[in-house]
């Protein structure tokens, strides 16, 4: 069934936040989206980001971003007010995330509201309590995580007092006990995250939108997850990794790349049926409709690096868990054996016969990604070389934008690129409408936009530049700069090339207390803000 999407990170909408949120203006992309003839909206890991902000080092692979938390929805339930959101500084530029200025403020207003949460408890105690039951698996680890972190000055765990680094029954005990208000501080932040979320999933299906979620393959060393399961990682028994990610010297790095995650313990995960990823895909599937797994590669092989190396020289490729981690975890997750779409794998990179095979023997959808298909005259990324079980994109978050990179091609890719796509077109703008039209025209069934194409977006909207430090998950859309006829043009294409979606959206008008929770559009809230 042929569809289509616009990947858009919760982080770039706009909002008075400071950065993108689960505020009125997330409902309203799904209105747009809804107008656009767009059956499914693709975001980015929504974990707690730490030190780089990046969402795919979050600090769990549970945890919902305290940043996303919408502080009007906060106003409308009496835990805060206007007064006190209004006098911190969230940063100023309404097209750049500051996170420095989020970091020093936006937790001041969360612990205001979760004081007044405590008084007034009784109001949701009954979902507060189911919440905390359904999540227990993680989400005890993770507050107490954040309380340890915070009580040694945000220290990577791996710095820790040993009786807290090396989990010390005594301790964590004694640590439950003194640090309990902070461990509640944030068990609230994810329960708000959790209603917040929940609520803004169930008015994108009504509209006939599921949401695309992304899957980080690793987690980060310095994660809850790490910390309070290190029996799923090669570690030691000081709880030292043995070995971390990276990547083997190639013609892009003499030295190859050091990302230092933890690595899985595969033998020790398949003897236990991958209970950890069985639950991290399970609650995946409660946050979305699909998941994007990233880097499938590491599933068939990967590359381990001794801990303490300063470069990639001395790893090695190492055989992953393969077909049998797909069997057995769709053995104890409904979802994945549903039909239609509910995973894609992000095949890019170097192909291999063992990730070919593991991905035609999954048969998840891998990825096409035009801006790498004109590199050569048979590149599997040109459109006549796409199948039907494939996802197509003109660019992911990792790639700049499509009118950055047509504007940074030298004159014979140029022309090569507009051959191919039949673009008579000399405006960048024209061109780039031409390059998302050849995506529409692909055989692949799923074909996904970043929205910064349709609005014809330079470098300044790049999301991301690996393996560059600085100014990346910044970028964010003006208020207000999304128009019906820029929905209309974009449901053109879909409903020419067989895209639109093919259910009708649920019309049942919402309660009352259901439209003050989803849209934030209330009489009351606005006499608030007045």
């Amino acid at each position: 069934m042929r569809g289509c999407g616009i990947l858009m990170p919760i982080s770039s909408l706009a909002s008075r936040f400071g950065i993108g949120c689960i505020s009125k203006e997330a409902y309203e992309f799904v209105d747009f989206l809804s107008k656009a003839g767009q059956g499914y909206w693709q975001i980015l890991p929504v974990g707690p980001t730490g030190f780089g902000d990046s969402p795919y080092q979050p600090f769990s692979a549970f945890a919902g971003n305290p940043y996303f938390i919408c502080l009007e929805d906060l106003i409308e339930k009496g835990l805060l007010t206007w007064d006190e959101v209004n006098s911190r500084d969230f940063g100023r530029d309404e097209e750049r995330v500051d996170y420095g200025a989020l970091y020093n403020n936006r937790f001041d207003v969360l612990r205001i509201a979760y004081g007044r949460f405590l008084e007034k408890k009784m109001d949701q105690e009954a979902d507060y309590a189911e919440f905390t039951a359904r999540e227990q698996f993680w989400l005890e680890d993770y507050a107490l995580f954040m309380a340890l972190k915070e009580l040694h000055e945000g220290k990577g765990w791996s710095d820790w007092d040993d009786e807290y680094r090396l989990r010390k029954p005594q301790a964590l005990k004694k640590a439950k006990e003194e640090l309990k208000e902070t461990i509640g501080f944030f068990e609230f932040q994810q329960f708000m995250f959790d209603l917040q979320w929940r609520a803004l999933k169930k008015y994108a299906n009504k509209h006939n939108v599921r949401i695309i979620g992304d899957i980080p393959f690793y987690v980060a060393l310095d994660s809850t997850d790490a910390w309070s399961h290190p029996e799923a990682f090669l570690m030691d028994k000081d709880l030292k990794p043995t070995v971390v990610a990276g990547c083997l010297p190639d013609v892009f790095s003499a030295t190859g790349q050091l990302w230092g995650n933890p690595i899985y313990d595969w033998p020790h995960l398949k003897k236990r049926d991958y209970d950890w990823w069985v639950k991290r895909i399970r609650r995946s599937y409660e946050l979305y409709d699909v998941i994007r797994i990233d880097h499938f590669h590491g599933f068939s092989e990967y590359c381990a690096i001794p801990y303490g190396d300063e470069t990639a020289l001395n790893g090695k490729m190492c055989k992953g868990p393969g077909i049998d981690f797909f069997r057995k975890t769709a053995e104890q997750v409904p979802e994945m054996r549903e039909e239609g779409l509910h995973m894609i794998a992000e095949d890019l990179g170097n192909n291999t016969e063992e990730k070919e095979k593991l991905l035609k023997d999954s048969g998840l959808p891998g990825m096409k990604v035009l801006q790498f298909a004109f590199t050569s005259w048979d590149s599997a990324y040109l459109t006549h070389r796409h199948e039907r079980n494939f996802v197509v994109y003109t660019g992911t978050h990792d790639n700049t934008t499509a009118r950055a990179w047509v504007e940074e091609l030298n004159e014979g890719a140029r022309s090569y690129v507009r051959r191919y796509i039949n673009s008579v077109n000399t405006d960048y703008g024209a061109f780039v409408w031409d390059f998302i039209r050849e995506a529409y025209r692909s055989v692949a069934e799923l074909c996904i936009i970043p929205l910064q194409d349709y609005l014809v977006k330079g470098k300044e909207a790049r999301i991301n530049s690996p393996g560059v430090a600085d100014g990346n998950w910044q970028w964010r859309l003006k208020p207000h700069f999304l128009s019906d006829d820029l929905a209309r043009s974009i449901y053109g294409l879909s409903e020419l090339y067989g895209r639109l979606p093919q259910e009708e959206p649920v019309t049942e008008e919402p309660e009352e207390t259901e439209e003050t929770e989803e849209t934030g559009k209330t009489k009351q809230a606005e006499e608030t803000q007045n």
